[in-house]
């Protein structure tokens, strides 16, 4: 038997992240949430998601705290901003074994949910 490994990398009141559990749990397919205010992205977990999406683009620029913060007037390293302030990270991050996904991409969840269920 195969063990399935989906991680959503989200936030606990983020309506994406709680749409993107939904997905998984009405399909009852088993996944780990993991609480990205509390836990955070490791620098290897993160360098793994940049293979798929650009630094820039897991930056939440629409988000309250991007704003709050005035970033848009600011030089900062992306990178870096992100390890150290994960509340900036645009959530879900949905990941597969073979699969990442980023925001409310249903189409790339069932993507995922058919790799691990092969």
């Amino acid at each position: 038997m195969r063990i399935i490994i989906i991680q959503i990398f989200g936030k606990k009141n983020c309506s994406e992240s709680k749409k993107a559990e939904r997905f998984f749990k009405e399909r009852k397919i088993k996944y780990q949430f993991v609480n990205i205010l509390e836990k955070g992205l490791s620098k290897r977990e993160l360098e793994t998601i940049c293979k798929v999406y650009d630094l820039e683009n897991l930056l939440d620029k629409e988000g309250k705290e991007y704003k709050k913060r005035n970033l848009q007037y600011i030089v900062y390293d992306i990178e870096e901003l992100l390890l150290g302030n994960p509340i900036l990270f645009k959530t879900p991050i949905v990941r597969g074994s073979k699969t990442i996904a980023l925001g409310n991409v249903t189409n790339l969840w069932k993507k995922i949910s058919e790799e691990e269920n092969k």
